[in-house]
């Protein structure tokens, strides 16, 4: 039979913590011609593919499924006829429980080429992110992989519960919180003690993970009230008395704290980041785009004549991409700079400067008058020029200040900032339910326009148990000016400093 030129990788996407996706499996996104994922594979991962792949979600959730898995192998094979290389994500192992073999053979069977990629079991990592070792030398030396339910239809079941109950393995059961009931019956039938402990695990090996602990005999009860639903693992065995000592990763300082990120998705990854490694389940609705001016001839112009100037002030990250893409569009590079000294607002701000191999030549740590008139101070500024390329909204405190003391201030709009609602209803739902802790505001426009995505619900009652966390004064002042009170204000007025604020507010309501 000959091969299509095609190709499909099997991808073990892991357990959901992106961070155990394999170099292999990142390698094979990165080249792909079609993603395809499911439900349990991370989305984080889909930032890894190509942006003019072909992304196509099949995923399959307590029996609603996007395509059934008869339809899921055609497309493989489908999409692979087409000559392209697709990367087919799967949660966990694609050979644990995932079905990968059956995909396997359908491709065999129609002459595609493929590829199989292991990857992170939930079976090992979420007990693992509980503190539960599957095994130890002093509880067990072998553990059990069982799946949580059958093949429907089967006429009869292979499941071998006497050696089950016998045994002094760690059994580990995969897609079975819905028979739960019918394993720990099993179980006891078959003489396992009722003491056995028992922990479920789930959304293991992420920030949203949750597990819960008991015996055979308590477990299913504990399950109830903890309303504790798919997608889970149970860990049955002696291992599970050993969470409590060795838990670690509930025991991060943010653990379970869900916080809106309210930033502009294309800034966010850095805090977002941040925030999950510390525990954080960080939820993003960006209030705010990021987008070049409408009206490009302001900036083209001051490019144009940049002789004129002897000073160049930027006070954000955005300017000096905004300015730089601008430069470069224009057919100038970092030469056309020479003459010029640099001031910074912050030091984000001078490092991303930096990273155009330019060094600034002072730094006024923040917006503040006296900040400024300090770090210009004996610069010899009067009488000078001086470009200001920044926001097409900002605040008036620099320019009036640098006049003040002499300079000729050409402002120039280098971005814009406009507001998006694309999470608004996500927002509105959580806000109702009472399912975010705290909301994080890293300028006044975030304020503002997260607050116009709640026009028509009643913002303030449904804001009354959030903490509300600034970077900054000036951003705390718009928050007040809308009748929102910061509960933490960070300082420096930085991402830094507004995630160590967070960790010292939560460190204190702990205390």
């Amino acid at each position: 039979m000959t091969v299509n030129k095609g190709k499909v990788f099997l991808i073990g996407a892991g357990p959901g913590d992106p961070g155990l996706l394999t170099i292999k499996a990142k390698e094979c996104i990165e080249s792909a011609d079609v993603v395809v994922y499911d439900y349990l594979a991370s989305p984080y991962l889909l930032e890894y593919a190509r942006k003019d792949a072909e992304i196509i979600y099949v995923g399959k959730k307590g029996g609603d499924h996007t395509l059934t898995q008869d339809k899921i192998n055609l497309l493989l094979v489908d999409k692979a006829r087409e000559g392209k290389t697709v990367a087919r994500l799967k949660g966990g192992d694609p050979f644990v429980f995932g079905r990968g073999g059956e995909e396997a053979q359908e491709l065999l069977e129609d002459g595609i080429a493929y590829e199989v990629i292991p990857g992170v079991t939930s079976a090992i990592s979420a007990p693992a992110y509980a503190g539960i070792p599957i095994t130890h030398r002093d509880h067990t030396s072998f553990v059990s992989f069982i799946t949580g339910h059958e093949k429907p239809g089967k006429k009869e079941s292979r499941m071998q519960w006497d050696v089950f109950a016998r045994s002094d393995a760690t059994l580990v059961f995969l897609m079975g919180v819905k028979n739960l009931a019918n394993i720990v019956k099993n179980l006891l039938e078959n003489g396992k003690p009722a003491d056995t402990p028992v922990a479920l695990v789930r959304w293991g090996t992420t920030t949203r993970q949750q597990t819960v602990t008991g015996t055979l005999e308590t477990i299913v009860q504990v399950v109830k009230e903890a309303g504790l639903k798919s997608p889970a693992i149970i860990v049955v065995g002696h291992v599970v008395s050993l969470r409590e000592e060795l838990a670690w990763f509930d025991k991060k300082p943010l653990f379970g704290k869900r916080i809106v990120i309210t930033r502009a998705r294309a800034q966010a990854s850095g805090l977002v980041a941040e925030l999950n490694r510390l525990g954080a389940q960080c939820i993003e609705i960006p209030t705010i785009e990021i987008a070049p001016p409408k009206d490009m001839a302001p900036m083209e112009a001051a490019i144009a004549g940049l002789d004129k100037y002897q000073w160049l002030v930027f006070t954000s990250v955005n300017g000096v991409k905004f300015f730089f893409d601008t430069l470069f569009a224009k057919g100038k590079d970092v030469r056309a700079l020479g003459h010029l000294k640099f001031a910074c607002i912050g030091p984000v701000t001078k490092e991303r400067l930096g990273d155009y191999g330019i060094v600034s030549d002072i730094l006024p740590e923040t917006y503040r008058a006296e900040s400024v008139v300090d770090a210009f101070a004996g610069v010899g500024i009067s009488g000078k020029k001086v470009l200001l390329p920044r926001a097409k909204k900002a605040r008036t405190i620099l320019p009036e200040e640098l006049t003040k003391m002499g300079a000729q201030v050409d402002e120039v709009t280098a971005y814009e900032t406009e507001l998006t609602d694309e999470g608004r209803q996500t927002l509105i739902d959580m806000l109702k339910d009472n399912a975010i802790d705290a909301v994080t505001f890293t300028s006044s426009s975030t304020v503002s326009n997260f607050m116009t995505l709640l026009d028509g619900e009643n913002g303030k009652a449904l804001l009354k148990d959030v903490t509300l966390a600034s970077i900054g004064p000036i951003t705390s002042d718009t928050a007040r000016s809308l009748g929102l009170e910061p509960g933490i204000e960070a300082d420096p007025y930085t991402i830094p400093g507004l995630i160590e604020a967070l960790l010292t507010h939560y460190a204190t309501e702990q205390d």
